[in-house]
C-alpha cells in the first residue's frame, strides 16, 4: 500500500539544489518538499556605509568578495581609540554592507522562499530586491524573512545587508561585527510545516519505557483545504525504525496544530556520558491511487532524558546524582573572532571535555545553533542565557535601548528554536541584571518567566545574580525556579538559611586571573587585582601579566581552589558555572589598555592549557594525573616554589638533580602541594606512589638556547569542504627538545595547497599583533596558527621558519 511505502521510506532524500547565477552555484540539502541551502558563499562586502546599498541597480563589482560567516572587527587594528574600548576588545565595529545576486529557478514558482539568518552583530536590515524586509537590533538572535512575493523566479535577484555596529560601546566584551554566523535559503510547499515548527518533550522516563510527545504545527497557505497525513518516524542512531504514528490532516487556508504520542521500549537513554541520540522525521504526505505526494519533511533531534534539581541533594540525571561542573564562554573563538565555525567550537568542547567540564552556559546570549548541536553529539549540559540587561543599561549603547520592544520577540525566537536540545537543561532570562534591586524586576522577572513558560514547561528558569541576598527582587518575585548565585561562595554554606526549600545553582563562580606560563614569588599569598571594581588599578605587573599559581582574583571572584572546595562539600550544591573556560576578546581585568582579552580563562586564547587546567582535571576526571610546574628557567639561587596537582596516589616525592627534596602529601581539603625550592639548573623530577609503587613519573628540565620549531596537527585528514580547520601548535625548543619557557622568536609561516591560515595566535593578552597574518611572535614558547581548507582536494604543506631555528613542515590531507 502507498501508505506504508511512504512510511517505510528513509527520513530524508538527499538533493542537488542549483542556483544558476554568473556569480555562484548554490549548493543545498533537500528533504521531500523542503529544500535547506547552504547560502554562505560568495556575498559582496564593503565596510562603510553605501548611500542605496539596497538598490539593485548598485554597482558592487569593485566590493570585496567573500564567504560567510564573517567577522569584520577581527580582521581590524587594536587601538585604545577604538570606540569598543579595550573592555570591548579594542578593534574597530562601524557599518558594513553585503550583497548576494543569485536565482531562484522558475521550478520553484509556486513554493515559499525563506532567508534565515543565524545571527547577525548588529542592528540589521534586510532588502530583496529594493524593498525592505525588516530590521533586527539584536546581535544574537536568529531569524527568518520571506522573500517570494519580491522575488524574480528564473531571473537575478539580490539581497543586501547593512550592518550598524557603528554606536559603540554597546557591549561589555567583545561582539565582533557582520554576518557572523550561518545563513540558509528555505523553499517549502505552501502547506509545510512552520519555522521551528515541532516541540518534542519526553514524559515518564525510565529505563524501561519513555512517552514521547510530539507537537507539530503546519501552516497551509495554498488557499485550498489540504487533505494528507501526518507521518513521524523515529529513528535510532543507527537508523533503525523504532516507533511511528500517523495522523489525518485536514487543514483549510490556515494553520493546525497536531499532537502525537509514541511509547518507546527500553530507550536508550541520554547522558552527559553517552549522549544518545535519536531523530525523529516527520512527513506530510498526501496518497492517491497512483503516487505519493511529499508536502514536506522536517526532522527533529530527540534524546530521551530525565532529570531534577532538589533542594537538598542537588541536581540527578536519569535517577544519578552528580555535580554540573561547568564553565561560563562568550562566543568568541579567538582569533577566528566571532564568525562562527563548527569545528572550532567542537575543539573547544573537546579540550572542556579533557578536563571533566559537562556543562556549558551561554555567557550572556543565545549561542550559535551549531554550538547547541554539538552539546547535543556530545554530551555536555546547557544553560540557554538570554540577556545581559533589561530595561537599565551597562553599556551606554547596548540592548536595554530596544529591551522594551524586542524582549518578547527574540525571548520567543529564542525559546521555540532552542527547545528541542536534549542538552538544554536550564533557561536564564538574564545575567547580573542592574534592575534586581528595583521594585521593576517584580514586574518584569515574572513577564519574562511566563514568555518561557508559554513555549517550554519542561526546564526550569533562572537569573544569575551578583546580589543574591534576599534585597533581590528577581528572587522576590518567585518567577525563577533555580536561585542563581554569581559568586558569594562564602554564603554557599548557609544557602538554606537565607531561602528554606530553595533550589541552588552557581551561575557564574571564580574570576582567578592567571597568564600562561607566568609565576611571581612567593605563591602562598593571594592578591586581590582589583581591590575595588569602581576603583581604577594601579598595582599588577608593568607587563601587564598576572602569575599563573592561582593565587590571583578580583574582589567581587575567588580562587579555582577555593571556590571548589566549598562546591564538592555540599551536596545541595548542584553545580558551577567558572568564568571562564576559555580567555575571550575584551575584559581584560585586571587590567585595561594596552591588554585587550581576558585572563580568566582555564585555557588561554590559543588554546593552550594554563596550570588550572590540571588541578581540575585531577578532580573531575578518572585521568591519573601528576603536574608539576613552573617551567625551569630562573635566576641562579632563586627560591621558587613548585607546585604539583595530583591524583590517585597517596603521596608525590620531588628531585632535583637526583637529590631528593621531600614527600608531601595532601591533607584535609588540600588540592595541591608545594615545595620552596632554592633553583638550580638541572632536571626537576616528581613521582607520584600509591602503596609505595609508582603511579606517574614527571620530569622538567632547564632549557637552553631555542633550536628548532616543532609542530603538532591537532587534526592532518580533512574534509575539503571549504571550512574545516587543522589547530596548529608551534613550540619552541632547545637543541634536546625541552620548551623554551621564555621563548618569543618570530616565525613565519608558508603554505602550499587549498588552503588558508585562517587564523594565528599565541594566547599574550597585551599582543597588538594581527590575528589574520602568516607569521606570529611566540609567547612563552609557544603559538598557534589555523589552516582552514578549500573546497579542492590534496595535499597542505605547511611549513614554520624563524631566523636562527630549524624550521618544521606538517602534512595534512584534505580529502
Amino acid at each position: 500500500m502507498p501508505a506504508i511505502k511512504a512510511f517505510l521510506k528513509k527520513a530524508a532524500t538527499v538533493v542537488c539544489l542549483l542556483f544558476v547565477t554568473l556569480l555562484f552555484t548554490l549548493k543545498g540539502f533537500g528533504q521531500n518538499g523542503r529544500t535547506v541551502a547552504d547560502f554562505d558563499k560568495d556575498w559582496h562586502f564593503n565596510l562603510g556605509d553605501v548611500s542605496g546599498g539596497e538598490q539593485t541597480k548598485l554597482n558592487d563589482a569593485g566590493w570585496r568578495v567573500l564567504n560567510l560567516p564573517h567577522d569584520w572587527s577581527i580582521e581590524g587594528k587594536f587601538s585604545k581609540d577604538n570606540p569598543a574600548t579595550p573592555e570591548g576588545g579594542a578593534l574597530p565595529g562601524g557599518i558594513g554592507w553585503y550583497r548576494k545576486t543569485f536565482t531562484v529557478p522558475v521550478s520553484s514558482k509556486g513554493k515559499l522562499v525563506y532567508i534565515d539568518f543565524d545571527g547577525v552583530y548588529q542592528k540589521s536590515t534586510v532588502w530583496i530586491n529594493g524593498h525592505q524586509l525588516g530590521f533586527r537590533p539584536n546581535g544574537y538572535i536568529s531569524f527568518r524573512y520571506e522573500l517570494t512575493p519580491y522575488l524574480n523566479f528564473g531571473g537575478a535577484n539580490t539581497i543586501a545587508v547593512k550592518v550598524d555596529n557603528s554606536v559603540q560601546p554597546n557591549s561589555r566584551w567583545y561582539s565582533g561585527s557582520g554576518i557572523y554566523r550561518n545563513v540558509w535559503l528555505v523553499t517549502t510547499n505552501k502547506t509545510a510545516i512552520d519555522h521551528w515548527g515541532t516541540y518534542v518533550t519526553t514524559t515518564e522516563v525510565s529505563s524501561e519505557s519513555a512517552l514521547v510527545h510530539l507537537q507539530v504545527l503546519i501552516k497551509n497557505n495554498s488557499g485550498k483545504t489540504v487533505k494528507a497525513g501526518l507521518y513521524s518516524t523515529i529513528y535510532d542512531e543507527k537508523n533503525n525504525v523504532i516507533a511511528h504514528k500517523v495522523s489525518p490532516l485536514e487543514i483549510g487556508d490556515t494553520s493546525a496544530n497536531i499532537e502525537q504520542d509514541f511509547k518507546i521500549t527500553k530507550p536508550s537513554l541520554w547522558s552527559t556520558q553517552r549522549p544518545y541520540l535519536y531523530k525523529i522525521v516527520t512527513k506530510i504526505t498526501q496518497h492517491d491511487e497512483f503516487n505519493d505526494i511529499a508536502y514536506d519533511t522536517y526532522t527533529t533531534p530527540l534524546g530521551i532524558r530525565y532529570f531534577n534539581f532538589d533542594a537538598d541533594k542537588g541536581f540527578s540525571l536519569n535517577g544519578k546524582y552528580m555535580k554540573i561542573l561547568g564553565v561560563c564562554d562568550h562566543h568568541d573563538l579567538g582569533s577566528l573572532g566571532a564568525a562562527v565555525n563548527t569545528r572550532a567550537l567542537e575543539r573547544q568542547l573537546e579540550m572542556l571535555r579533557s578536563f571533566g567540564c559537562n556543562a556549558i552556559r551561554t555567557s550572556h546570549n543565545p549561542p550559535a545553533p551549531e554550538l547547541l548541536d554539538l552539546c547535543d553529539k556530545m554530551g555536555f549540559i546547557v544553560m540557554d542565557e538570554a540577556f545581559d540587561c533589561w530595561e537599565w543599561k551597562k553599556a551606554k549603547y547596548d540592548y536595554h535601548l530596544f529591551f522594551k520592544e524586542w524582549h518578547k520577540r527574540d525571548l520567543e525566537d529564542q525559546v521555540l528554536r532552542d527547545r528541542n536540545h536534549p542538552s538544554v537543561m536550564i533557561w536564564s532570562i538574564g545575567n547580573e541584571i542592574p534592575q534586581q534591586g528595583d521594585t521593576s524586576a517584580l514586574r518584569l522577572a515574572p513577564e519574562l518567566a511566563g514568555i518561557v513558560h508559554s513555549l517550554d514547561k519542561t526546564r526550569p528558569i533562572t537569573t544569575a545574580n551578583d546580589r543574591p541576598d534576599t534585597s533581590n527582587k528577581i528572587i522576590k518575585s518567585g518567577a525563577i525556579d533555580l536561585i542563581g548565585y554569581n559568586y558569594h561562595e562564602f554564603d554557599y554554606a548557609t544557602f538554606h538559611d537565607r531561602y528554606p526549600g530553595k533550589k541552588f545553582i552557581a551561575t557564574e563562580t571564580t574570576s582567578g586571573l592567571e597568564t600562561r606560563g607566568h609565576y611571581d614569588m612567593p605563591s602562598d599569598s593571594i592578591r586581590i587585582w582589583p581591590a575595588r571594581w569602581d576603583r581604577p588599578f594601579k598595582e599588577g605587573n608593568p607587563d601587564n601579566s598576572v602569575s599563573a599559581y592561582d593565587n590571583v582574583r578580583p574582589a567581587w571572584g575567588s580562587t579555582h581552589e577555593a571556590t571548589w572546595k566549598v562546591m564538592k562539600k555540599y551536596d545541595f550544591l548542584s553545580g558551577m558555572f567558572i568564568w571562564t573556560g576559555f580567555d575571550y576578546m575584551g575584559e581584560p581585568t585586571p587590567y585595561s589598555w594596552p591588554s585587550r582579552s581576558s585572563y580568566f580563562g582555564i585555557i588561554d586564547l590559543a588554546g593552550f592549557p594554563k596550570d588550572i587546567y590540571y588541578m581540575y582535571q585531577s578532580e573531575w576526571t578518572d585521568k591519573t594525573v601528576l603536574h608539576i610546574f613552573p617551567h625551569w628557567n630562573w635566576e641562579p639561587g632563586k627560591l621558587v616554589d613548585v607546585w604539583a596537582f595530583y591524583n590517585h596516589a597517596d603521596e608525590v616525592e620531588l628531585y632535583l638533580n637526583g637529590k631528593s627534596l621531600g614527600v608531601k602529601k595532601k591533607t584535609g581539603d588540600d588540592l595541591h602541594i608545594m615545595w620552596r625550592v632554592k633553583y638550580e639548573p638541572g632536571t626537576l623530577k616528581a613521582v607520584s606512589r600509591k602503596d609505595g609503587k609508582v603511579v606517574l613519573t614527571r620530569e622538567i628540565h632547564t632549557a637552553g638556547a631555542p633550536a628548532k620549531i616543532e609542530l603538532i596537527a591537532d587534526r592532518k585528514a580533512l574534509k575539503a569542504d571549504g571550512k574545516d580547520l587543522s589547530f596548529i601548535t608551534v613550540k619552541i625548543l632547545d637543541k634536546d627538545g625541552n620548551l623554551v619557557p621564555n621563548a618569543d622568536n618570530l616565525v613565519n609561516f608558508k603554505l602550499n595547497g587549498e588552503a588558508v591560515i585562517a587564523g594565528v595566535d599565541n594566547g599574550d593578552e597585551v599582543s597588538h599583533d594581527p590575528f589574520k597574518a602568516d607569521y606570529r611572535k611566540a609567547f612563552n614558547g609557544l603559538a598557534l596558527a589555523i589552516v582552514q581548507t578549500k573546497e579542492k582536494a590534496g595535499n597542505i604543506t605547511f611549513t614554520a621558519t624563524s631566523n636562527g631555528l630549524q624550521s618544521a613542515t606538517v602534512v595534512l590531507d584534505a580529502k
